[in-house]
């Protein structure tokens, strides 16, 4: 799967909208939605996520629930099976969970299976803190998989999340 060219990530780039003050004042939504409605966008940024680990893996898991689209695409391009990790209570029994602290509380993900001996690429939109994203790496490892990567779309750098994500590769910066 060839690296998009940077003219295309650019015009995919191009296509994530900003809302100011949303979801409270002073913050600046960055809104995927616009990017995941263009075809050839979606297709650019499908490549760009999988492209950097190429023979690597043969899983993909995609965090809900964003991340489930673009994991979804990723594993359908690159012949890998998909590995939903859900919000607590969404997936039947028996389930692995990872409980994980947010800035306002907690949160917990779970996923179901025997990972054993496969490569898992970890696919979401946003690093922003970092706590979800640490907690789905924790969780694939309890399953018995290994981590062969975590692609996400956008890096919002100024949260600090590489700090808990160090090797993450994000498609666009901001």
């Amino acid at each position: 799967m060839p690296t998009p060219s940077p003219a295309a990530l650019a015009r995919a780039e191009s296509l994530i909208a900003l809302t100011p003050d949303f979801p409270k004042p002073g913050v600046l939504f960055r809104d995927i939605g616009p990017m995941l409605r263009d075809a050839d966008a979606l297709r650019v940024v499908t490549r760009a996520l999988a492209a950097p680990f190429e023979g690597g893996f043969d899983l993909v898991a995609g965090v809900e629930a964003r991340g489930f689209l673009l994991a979804g695409a990723v594993a359908a391009t690159s012949g890998s099976g998909l590995l939903p990790i859900r919000k607590a209570g969404k997936t039947p029994p028996p389930t692995t969970s990872v409980d994980y602290a947010l800035e306002y509380g907690s949160a917990t993900i779970e996923a179901a299976g025997d990972l054993t001996g496969r490569r898992v690429l970890l696919v979401d939109d946003v690093l922003a803190t970092g706590g979800t994203l640490r907690a789905a790496i924790t969780l694939v490892e309890q399953l018995g998989g290994t981590v062969a990567g975590v692609a996400i779309v956008l890096e919002l750098t100024e949260l600090g999340g590489r700090s808990l994500v160090p090797t993450a590769h994000a498609v666009f910066t901001a």
